[in-house]
């Protein structure tokens, strides 16, 4: 008996350094942060903006490891083939969920391959015109733009972009017949309607503010569904001319489709004591991102209602890339 004892008690104790061994290597392995675009975009600025709390949050080191290629798919793929407790990836619907339906072949399905680890926020986009096209609301650009099909024309950061898509959707939405400029970033296409050269574009709230007293353009409504908290006096485009009109995008963190439950719900955790930080707060705020804390159920829940949405607004732009 006393033997059986001594066994018994040699296990659970070797068991037990096990599971504390096992527990060390979680807490000290490094999360990566993949960003599957280049340097300095909204992404990229929100990893790094997190970064370093998130850090302290978990006890562990973060890193952020930008992936760019091929519209954010390159990046993306990666995640979905990597280490489920040791990489996340901080995604947006205007690149994540629009992939799905934009690329007629993709190495990932970008619902099944990814578990949602945390919502951060949300940001709205802009429509705005050069100050010589006759419009001071949705209203009368759609009317404008009615009266001389195929003479103006819309700027975007290139075919299947977030800027492409939004016009695109709202010139199929609204019946208007404008010809699509595709340039490289957000900030070239705004430079092109400063200049006169595009008469329209659709970008993100934070490049759309520094314009927002500037007599070379003329904003006219925000996508989102609500008005912005950036631009409170500015209607949304629903409200001022076209019924339905919605495209916004969350962003959060996702991880690979078997990310182990413990590790999920730890960096909600952290995620979630961010969102209450003034620091971080004041962070989101200047990249226009409204934060919004939620559990990874509801998110679960909106990504698959915004993949719906998103192919919604790929087939209304009729927007395909092999």
């Amino acid at each position: 008996m006393m033997q059986r004892r001594e066994i018994l008690t040699a296990t659970l104790g070797t068991a037990l350094l096990s599971a504390v061994g096992l527990a060390q290597a979680q807490s000290t392995k490094t999360v990566r942060i993949v960003v599957p675009f280049a340097a300095g975009g909204v992404q990229d600025t929100l990893a790094r903006a997190l970064s370093q709390e998130m850090a302290a949050a978990l006890g562990q080191t973060v890193i952020v490891e930008n992936r760019a290629g091929a519209g954010g798919t390159v990046g993306t793929g990666y995640v979905a083939r990597a280490e489920a407790d040791g990489t996340v990836m901080v995604a947006a619907a205007a690149s994540h969920n629009i992939a799905g339906s934009l690329y007629t072949k993709l190495a990932y399905d970008p619902q099944k391959d990814f578990a949602p680890l945390a919502h951060i926020g949300s940001a709205s986009y802009v429509l705005m015109v050069h100050p010589d096209v006759p419009a001071k609301n949705a209203a009368e650009f759609i009317r404008h733009a009615k009266a001389n099909p195929g003479k103006m024309n819309y700027a975007s950061a290139g075919v299947g972009s977030a800027t492409h898509l939004a016009m695109a959707y709202f010139t199929g939405l609204s019946g208007t017949d404008l010809v699509h400029i595709p340039l490289k970033a957000t900030g070239e296409a705004i430079n092109e309607v400063l200049s006169g050269r595009a008469q329209a574009v659709i970008a993100a709230s934070i490049g759309a503010l520094a314009f927002a007293k500037d007599s070379r353009v003329r904003l006219l409504g925000v996508t989102s569904p609500q008005r912005s908290k950036y631009l409170p006096d500015l209607p949304t485009i629903a409200e001022s001319g076209l019924p339905g009109y919605q495209f916004d995008s969350w962003f959060g963190l996702l991880g690979p489709a078997a990310v182990p439950a413990v590790q999920a719900n730890r960096i909600h955790a952290a995620i979630s004591k961010l969102l209450k930080d003034p620091v971080i707060l004041e962070r989101l705020d200047k990249q226009g991102i409204e934060p919004r804390d939620m559990s990874n159920a509801d998110f679960g829940k909106l990504l698959a209602a915004d993949y719906v949405r998103m192919a919604q607004v790929v087939k209304a732009s009729g927007a395909k890339i092999d």
